[in-house]
């Protein structure tokens, strides 16, 4: 890379994208639709995130239209899925008519 190619490093936040989710019915293995009934509605963030770089504020300054910012990621790699700013899951960037859509592919498990 040469000296005004942003260098990859992990970023504090997630950035946030808002794409609409398909609805789907509580089933029976989620738990008991009269427990949880009470949380349905509470809305959480998700964000997909493409990937992450850092750079200097000099050079960040000096992006403008058409500039091409380097990401930590790799073509078909998988993207990160936060929601509420914790990691839950891996997943894909899909078409879906006019928009951008995700598959998730790996779930991953808390350890808290």
């Amino acid at each position: 890379m040469s000296d005004n190619t942003p260098t990859a490093s992990p970023s504090p936040e997630p950035p946030t994208a808002a794409l609409p989710v398909a609805e789907t019915e509580p089933t029976a293995e989620r738990g008991s639709g009269d427990r949880l009934s009470a949380i349905y509605d509470i809305p959480v963030q998700l964000a997909a995130v493409l990937g992450k770089t850092s750079m200097p504020v000099n050079q960040l300054l000096r992006l403008g239209r058409g500039a091409v910012v380097e990401l930590d990621r790799k073509v078909g790699e998988p993207i990160d899925i936060y929601v509420n700013n914790r990691l839950v899951a891996r997943g894909e960037v899909l078409i879906v008519d006019d928009h951008l859509g995700i598959t998730m592919t790996e779930i991953i498990k808390s350890d808290s």
